[in-house]
């Protein structure tokens, strides 16, 4: 397993880390595999919600840690919050209050990253810090980060918040790349030019925050994943045949896209099989060629301009 040293912090994050959103369903010895599984792999970093499982899925997590308390030394878990049932909500009441409840769910004292969920249009940034600050006198979290905001929204929240935003998770994969998609239509009238998220890949490498990738192997909505999926032809015909090519599934290699950027990136496997994720793990290990990474990229149906 690669990891990563994270700027302005003492963390080292597996490139690879674990979604826990799918293993509310699950029985505490299937989590519990799960999870032992993702240790022995070399997986460190744990991800999160409040929501997730409407708490559930960090209540399963508290009692694999439980019945495994030694896990929690070889761990870097992290937690999200701010969506509600029909709102967001960045106050700095329900920031608080929802680390409460996820360290009472998962056992612990605290979180080693929160993660605010999505951007609340109605945040007062300072009240956000207040948050932060309380946290963190009281030994609750140790680092911060954003999720699925863009770069004027981080830099709002940054001119308050007195704590380096480390993080920022965002959706991005094989087949939903717009942040590379904007950059490399620059000046191009065409649909692959929108920027939809200020240049966030950019910003990011500028300030030193380290992007969370998720839904890494997700189509389009409604359509389940992209792997072996008859709308994604071309694209899977070229994973197999860089599968056959390092001797790897054809997961590992749609991850190995992902971690070839030099963004240097982090991979959320939202996974709920072992097996699955044993498999995944081994793209940490494989270094796309240059020409290899853009003809995955094309094979998702792009023309370069």
């Amino acid at each position: 397993m690669e990891y990563l040293s994270i700027s302005n912090s003492n963390l080292s994050v597996s490139r690879l880390a674990l979604g826990l959103m799918r293993i509310a369903g699950k029985s505490v010895e299937e989590a519990e595999k799960l999870i032992n599984a993702a240790v022995e792999l070399g997986i460190n970093l744990f991800d999160h919600a409040d929501i997730y499982g409407a708490g559930k899925s960090e209540s399963l997590f508290g009692e694999v840690l439980k019945r495994n308390p030694s896990l929690r030394e070889k761990m870097i878990i992290q937690s999200k919050c701010g969506i509600r049932r029909g709102f967001y909500d960045l106050s700095f009441e329900h920031i608080v209050g929802s680390v409460e409840e996820s360290l009472k769910r998962l056992g612990i004292d605290s979180l080693d990253i929160l993660l605010l969920h999505r951007p609340d249009t109605l945040m007062e940034p300072e009240e956000v810090n207040k948050a932060f600050s309380y946290l963190d006198n009281q030994g609750m979290v140790r680092a911060f980060g954003v999720s699925n905001m863009n770069p004027m929204q981080t830099e709002l929240l940054q001119k308050s918040v007195e704590y380096p935003l480390l993080f920022n998770q965002l959706q991005f994969s094989l087949v939903h790349a717009g942040m590379v998609d904007s950059g490399i239509n620059v000046n191009m009238t065409n649909s692959r030019a929108v920027d939809y998220d200020g240049n966030m890949l950019e910003y990011a490498r500028l300030k030193n925050i380290t992007i969370q990738a998720w839904s890494i192997l997700q189509a389009s909505k409604g359509e389940g994943t992209f792997l072996d999926n008859p709308n994604y032809t071309k694209l899977n015909e070229r994973l197999a045949y860089y599968a056959e090519q390092y001797g790897v599934e054809k997961s590992a290699v749609a991850l190995a896209w992902i971690l070839r950027h030099p963004a240097k990136m982090v991979a959320i496997a939202g996974t709920t099989s072992p097996k699955h994720l044993e498999e995944l793990a081994k793209g940490v290990d494989i270094n796309l060629t240059r020409q290899e990474w853009y003809d995955l990229y094309l094979s998702a149906g792009r023309l370069l301009p």
